[in-house]
């Protein structure tokens, strides 16, 4: 657990998984992030060896994320997990939802 801790993680890992490796890619896709907090959990999922960091050294500093052999192997769960809450979903929702306020 100490590893998929964190509020974005997973989105991370996934949207790695699905081919979008550039960081600000990264950000539009979760744009409820801020970028310091993804480049936080980006950095702590390079240093647990979940995704690989490539720099390609040219005029404008180019960044890559993939997915190492450890991270891929989170792919099924993170499927699985997925598949749980689309089942549960009319249970877990409501538990999610703002209360109404009524003035």
């Amino acid at each position: 657990m100490e590893v998929i801790n964190g509020k974005w993680k997973i989105n991370l890992i996934w949207c790695i998984h699905l081919g979008i490796k550039r960081p600000g890619e990264l950000h539009r896709r979760i744009p409820k992030a801020s970028r310091r907090l993804l480049d936080s959990q980006l950095t702590q999922l390079v240093n647990q060896g979940i995704i690989a960091k490539t720099i390609f050294e040219q005029k404008s500093l180019k960044v890559e994320y993939e997915l190492t052999a450890l991270g891929e192997t989170l792919i099924p769960v993170i499927e699985v997990t997925a598949r749980w809450g689309e089942t549960h979903r009319h249970i877990l929702e409501p538990l999610f939802q703002p209360a109404v306020s009524i003035k």
